[in-house]
């Protein structure tokens, strides 16, 4: 698709995160031909099968649109909270915590405003699925910040998305405006007692604004640093207010459950009966594969299966690693101890790695791990606030001895170092997870690929 093809498309309200038509569309695994995908099928998706993006309320009200959130104002506030606790509905930024129990952190009301905030910072390198919800479906997530704000008990709301997502930003704006001018947001929400307020803040586009307390500092207006817990935000968070912070996607999933129950979310993943982590999530393959995309798919497919659903890999390539989801989880083979694998939160864990948000970057064997692993650190080292000494001295040290190994001036140390490093960078060395996030990949690709590594030093001697 060229660029005039591109203009003729946006202003035709297509996405351009989705231009490029995926082989198989994100809403249509697990369908037999003819059949369309519904809100039990593919309940963060479905939507998109009718329209390419719905961008006006009518267009969302005409596809069950708010239905969840009338079916919740009819209940306790405290009701619909148990819903979501007893769904488990898993945490999508890559956490992978129960949302309605991190809801129950909250302190008692006390009369004052209570914060719910949506991370929309999407930031994580290989990693695009909240972009595509926020940009194609935009009332969907509102929808969910309304549900969650009403169990939760906050009046207060902020959409913190990165700076460079202008087209999704537009829209969300769009989306509230739009929802102020019928009820549907401001004060007594459709002839209820419900109040809420929902801005968009976009932020300046740095990673660490992914860790909850950064993206609260930043939205008060302050340095992007990660605060001291506990507290947690849940007690004392946005000016010192009770706030939650939930991903993009975790938020769309509650629409779904307050209109077709909390049985059916658990549901989910029968259907492959590998799993038992209730609902489905938008995974995603990226990398030298024939057909890199997104697929709303229930939890017990394969990482396998995820390659395949990408068209497999590119023609004359073979499959060398693989990030499970975005770069700062730990590196897994082409084995076929790996490759079967199960893409949920447990097996990957077990399998030395992390889920993540569940969109696989893959390896080929003609891509050099030292050069990889040295532009991955760079990345972290870049994204790194500076706030503690090993994150900002330690991250730069590493990424001066990987541009030593790759360029020929490696010594026969430098791996030893580098393994150090990632024992003093590790969990429990540093104020947050910034640096042990970076540590997963270089760790695992030295733990899998270390004769690259050697290979590199020892003809750099020669």
């Amino acid at each position: 698709m060229n660029i005039h093809e591109q203009i003729i498309a946006k202003n035709q309200g297509k996405a351009p995160s989705q231009l490029n038509r995926q082989r198989i569309p994100i809403y249509a695994v697990g369908l037999k031909d003819g059949e369309a995908p519904t809100s039990l099928t593919h309940p963060l998706t479905w939507r998109l099968y009718h329209q390419d993006a719905v961008l006006t309320l009518a267009d969302y009200e005409r596809l069950d649109g708010f239905k969840g959130l009338k079916n919740a104002l009819t209940k306790p506030s405290k009701e619909v909270g148990e819903m979501i606790k007893t769904a488990n509905v898993r945490g999508r930024g890559g956490a992978g915590f129960n949302a309605g129990l991190k809801w129950t952190f909250m302190t008692p009301p006390d009369g004052g405003v209570r914060y719910l905030i949506c991370n929309a910072d999407e930031m994580e390198p290989g990693t695009f699925k909240d972009r595509l919800l926020m940009e194609r479906i935009p009332f969907q997530l509102i929808e969910g910040m309304l549900i969650t704000a009403y169990a939760i008990g906050a009046s207060e709301g902020y959409i913190f998305i990165r700076g460079e997502y202008i087209i999704a930003a537009q829209r969300l704006q769009a989306a509230i405006d739009e929802m102020l001018a019928h009820n549907l947001l401001g004060d007594k929400i459709l002839g209820t007692d419900f109040s809420f307020s929902l801005h968009v803040h976009t932020g300046a586009g740095r990673y660490i604004c992914g860790e909850e307390t950064a993206l609260i500092n930043c939205l008060e207006g302050r340095r992007a640093n990660p605060r001291t817990k506990p507290p947690f935000p849940q007690v004392s968070g946005a000016w010192g207010r009770p706030t939650v912070v939930n991903n993009v996607e975790t938020l769309n999933n509650m629409p779904a459950i307050l209109m077709n129950g909390v049985d059916w979310y658990l549901d989910l993943p029968k259907q492959k009966g590998k799993s038992t982590t209730p609902g489905t999530k938008i995974m995603g393959c990226s990398g030298r594969v024939k057909d890199a995309g997104l697929w709303e798919l229930p939890f017990g497919y394969t990482a396998r299966e995820l390659i395949e659903l990408a068209g497999g890999m590119q023609d004359g390539l073979k499959l060398k690693a693989w990030l499970p989801g975005g770069a700062s989880t730990d590196f897994l083979t082409a084995s076929n101890e790996h490759l079967d694998l199960v893409m949920d939160f447990d097996p990957i864990m077990k399998a030395g790695s992390r889920l993540g948000t569940c969109l696989m970057m893959v390896v080929d064997e003609t891509q050099d791990m030292v050069a990889l692993s040295k532009n991955l650190q760079k990345f972290f080292q870049r994204e790194s606030c500076g706030w503690c000494t090993p994150c900002r001295d330690g991250l730069p040290w590493g990424v001066k001895i990987l541009e030593a190994i790759d360029t020929g001036h490696g010594q026969t140390d430098d791996v030893e170092k580098l393994s150090e490093l990632t024992r003093d960078l590790w969990l429990g060395k540093t104020f947050c997870a910034h640096a042990p996030g970076a540590m997963e990949p270089l760790m695992s690709a030295l733990k899998y690929f270390r004769h690259e590594f050697d290979q590199k030093i020892k003809h750099n001697h020669q």
